[in-house]
């Protein structure tokens, strides 16, 4: 089980780190989500981030980019949306708006739009600011921008604002399901 989170870029393999030595420059704080739970049920190697969160961002991934001194398109926002009133999960980066046309036919759909704070909060069992993909309330299809696949890791939330799990890419589309398709505006 995740017991501890790095505050670092450290171990660049991907590997996750069960433990954050302390006295190193890294701070230990326990932490375990739903998200982090399916992980390591999952078999997925992975580490966890923190961040200092600011709710009066105006754009949280590119806020959490920036904190984590990361490339924007290396750190994915998870989005809920609705596909033809169904719910769906997108995952996309965070300098990058979702084409609501091209997310409808990857789900084969005829119209996509946002789900309101409220609702995606309660079907996920997440706060706005920390959705995760992994670990939600129901399962719901997923869709990830393909361009996040050339990426060796990849950021995506935690399940917690302020928490950022990295991880490879193809690990994020196996345990989802998701498909990997260009949904970028």
């Amino acid at each position: 089980m995740v017991s501890a989170i790095m505050v670092s870029k450290a171990l660049a393999s991907g590997a996750r780190c069960d433990r954050a030595p302390l006295g190193c420059g890294e701070i230990s704080v326990s932490k375990v989500t739903r998200a982090t739970k399916m992980l390591e049920q999952a078999k997925v190697a992975f580490t966890v981030h923190a961040y200092d969160y600011d709710p009066d961002a105006d754009h949280i991934g590119l806020q959490a980019a920036q904190a984590l001194g990361e490339p924007p398109e290396r750190v994915l926002k998870t989005l809920m949306t609705l596909v033809d009133g169904k719910p769906a999960c997108v995952i996309v980066p965070s300098d990058r708006e979702v084409s609501m046309k091209r997310l409808a036919v990857a789900l084969g759909g005829k119209s996509a739009q946002m789900m309101k704070p409220a609702d995606a909060e309660r079907l996920s069992g997440y706060k706005v600011g920390g959705i995760s993909p992994f670990g939600q309330m129901r399962r719901v299809p997923a869709v990830i921008e393909a361009a996040a696949l050339a990426h060796e890791l990849v950021y995506v939330n935690g399940g917690q604002r302020g928490l950022q799990i990295r991880l490879k890419p193809a690990d994020a589309q196996a345990v989802l399901g998701a498909v990997a398709v260009a949904v970028v505006a």
